[in-house]
């Protein structure tokens, strides 16, 4: 006959199992909304995100309170989907090299958040968990441009500031969207177009 297990062993498995649960919901419930944003839904309901999820809107509301903390939880999740796609780039590289890499792969990572980004900025102004989400990306291309062009940088001088933000411009979603959407450039055009205007900002002064 098998041990029974002790009372306070199963009382851990019960819990367990609940959170277990409510770990699966809610994603289930951040992938739902994801991908309704992604299917062209750019404001989805509440009833719409719990049908897409299999559950009911009372569950949805149990799991997140507002729609400000699902933007939350699915803004963590666009945030690992990007660390998942994105790859190290030597800063070690001679300049050209690094500004075609960095910009073929801001390119692919904002392709990623196209659908997401096109649905924020409908409701970022009255949202301020949207707008802490945007800064998070401004906060991660930011250190990357100085981890992969510290030379280029630091030669600006007392100008490093004012470039630093160039180029962080010229590889968001605002510029992205504006070779995309509003002059309606594949992706590969616009990546060309934005690897010149970063190469353009980062250039010596002698080869401008």
């Amino acid at each position: 006959m098998g041990r029974a297990e002790a009372p306070g062993r199963e009382s851990v498995s019960r819990v367990d199992g609940r959170t277990a649960r409510a770990e699966r919901t809610r994603a289930a419930i951040v992938e739902a909304h994801l991908a309704l944003i992604s299917e062209g839904d750019l404001r989805p309901t509440g009833e719409r995100i719990a049908e897409r999820a299999g559950i009911s809107l009372r569950t949805l509301w149990t799991n997140f309170k507002d729609m400000e903390t699902l933007f939350e939880a699915s803004g963590a999740e666009l945030l690992r989907q990007q660390d998942a796609a994105w790859r190290p780039i030597s800063p070690t590289l001679p300049l050209a090299k690094r500004i075609d890499a960095y910009c073929r792969q801001r390119a692919k990572l904002l392709q990623l958040i196209a659908p997401s980004a096109r649905a924020a900025q409908m409701r970022e102004p009255v949202s301020a968990q949207l707008r802490r989400n945007r800064l998070k990306h401004i906060d991660r291309v930011r250190d990357e441009v100085e981890q992969l062009f510290p030379v280029e940088l630091d030669r600006a001088g007392t100008g490093r500031e004012q470039l630093l933000n160039a180029v962080v411009a010229a590889s968001m979603w605002p510029a992205w969207s504006m070779l995309r959407d509003g002059l309606g450039l594949g992706v590969d055009a616009a990546r060309a177009v934005m690897a010149r205007t970063v190469a353009a900002l980062l250039a010596e002064p002698t080869d401008r």
